[in-house]
């Protein structure tokens, strides 16, 4: 039985992950920041295992990682989700905002590999998929930080599976496109109307459609795919 570590599981993506993996009979634990309401319930419904963890924190993120380990056993496959997002003109970014998208997505990506690199290349086995998005292909208007965020996510991706191939390890990443989570909240109907507009498939992708792609790609059947950027989108992005 393999251990799966989700980061930012609580909602969204992540919650669709812990279910999917959890009911495929995986060893399951999940980081969350702040839901914690919604991280008890979900870690007694799946029987997964909810860590308190801030992405933006070195030491959490060592914490989190040796609990699972200590817990569960080495981690065998890595989904690295937790991200925040918010809308601004780019001359209106504080420093202390492009930081807390940046170290949420992409800092928190790499501390989280690194450390759970340690188990898996001495296992000669593992997964690492990361949670990118469309506006890391292609750039969103407002969204600067989060762009930037995601697409070096998509770089950080492509360099680590060819670090850490030798070792058994692939690394990928999905895309994903328009979804019904809340970070989509904020969007408005007529907002919501228009990309559903955009989007050849003429509506917007859920939760459990990414989760299937991400459990794909930490599968055995994905054994010979890596450094790859699955783009789910609905057709947003081709």
């Amino acid at each position: 039985m393999k251990t799966v570590l989700i980061t930012g599981g609580s909602r969204g993506i992540g919650r669709a992950a812990v279910k999917l993996f959890s009911k495929n009979g995986y060893r399951v634990a999940f980081t969350y920041k702040s839901s914690e309401e919604e991280a008890k319930a979900l870690a007694r419904e799946c029987g997964a295992l909810a860590i308190k963890a801030d992405s933006e924190s070195e030491s959490d993120i060592i914490s989190a990682v040796s609990l699972v380990e200590s817990e569960l056993g080495g981690i065998d496959i890595l989904i690295n989700n937790a991200a925040v997002s918010s809308f601004s003109l780019l001359t209106d970014i504080s420093l202390a905002e492009w930081r807390r998208v940046v170290d949420t997505s992409l800092t928190g990506a790499f501390l989280y590999s690194r450390e759970a690199l340690r188990s898996m290349i001495r296992k000669k086995w593992g997964r690492i998929v990361n949670v990118s998005s469309m506006w890391g292909l292609v750039g969103s208007s407002c969204e600067v930080h989060y762009s930037a965020a995601k697409a070096g996510l998509i770089g950080f991706t492509k360099a680590l599976a060819k670090e850490v191939g030798p070792s058994g390890i692939t690394v990928n990443a999905v895309a994903p496109g328009v979804i019904d989570t809340d970070m989509n909240s904020s969007l408005s109907d007529e907002e919501l109307s228009a990309l559903c507009d955009e989007t050849p498939v003429s509506r917007i992708g859920s939760p459990e459609e990414v989760a299937k792609a991400i459990y794909f790609l930490a599968g055995d059947d994905s054994s010979f795919v890596t450094g790859e950027i699955l783009n789910i989108s609905g057709g947003f992005v081709v």
